[in-house]
């Protein structure tokens, strides 16, 4: 029998989308963040066990909610003042203890050298603010700075499973998107948004 299983290690991310939710879990509107570095989704789980007779007994796994961390490039300004809920007066964004960001939905790809792209969506969450942070410049060497921000999913219905997910993951060789296109639907509740613009410096 022939191997059908890949066992190609993904070198790359990009592709960060995030929805605000509205009404039944349906994105608002989907927002593409370019320039994305680095992203994280831990995932916990815990083994709890029962004994008995100086033996185990029983086993169950309890699972926590998921944690993702994000690295750009640069997150504009336009996004944060979304992703977080914040405040504009006058062009001024501000920050405040009563500051509260909305629920949103978020997909990123993982991307391989074959031109495959695993595509993780995540149902719902929020995230929290980033710290601020600056850097003074060096004589005669110039640092990029980045942006990271942090937020925590939890489990949401999504059309077609039978139980509530908090991820949902899925693969397409290089020229696909048949997947992606699901996951978005599934995700936001809309179609992949064709005709994206590309900002400066692309």
């Amino acid at each position: 029998m022939a191997e059908t299983k890949s066992y190609k290690s993904s070198t790359g991310v990009d592709s960060f989308y995030y929805g605000i939710l509205g009404a039944d879990d349906i994105a608002v509107s989907v927002e593409h963040v370019m320039f994305l570095q680095e992203i994280g989704v831990e995932m916990p789980q815990e083994i709890t066990k029962a004994s008995g007779d100086n033996r185990t007994a029983e086993m169950a796994v309890s699972a926590g909610d998921i944690t993702v961390t994000g690295k750009f490039h640069k997150l504009p300004t336009e996004d944060k003042q979304k992703i977080l809920g914040l405040e504009v007066v006058d062009g001024l964004t501000a920050m405040g203890s009563s500051d509260t960001p909305p629920y949103l939905a978020a997909v990123f790809a993982k991307t391989y050298e074959d031109g495959s792209r695993e595509y993780v969506g995540l149902p719902k969450g929020i995230f929290t603010r980033p710290k601020i942070e600056g850097k003074s410049k060096e004589e005669g060497k110039v640092e990029f700075s980045s942006d990271e921000i942090e937020g925590q999913f939890m489990d949401r219905k999504v059309t077609g499973f039978t139980e509530e997910k908090s991820a949902i993951f899925g693969v397409d060789k290089k020229g696909e998107t048949t997947n992606r296109d699901a996951i978005f639907m599934k995700v936001f509740g809309k179609a992949f948004p064709t005709g994206t613009a590309e900002p400066e410096g692309v």
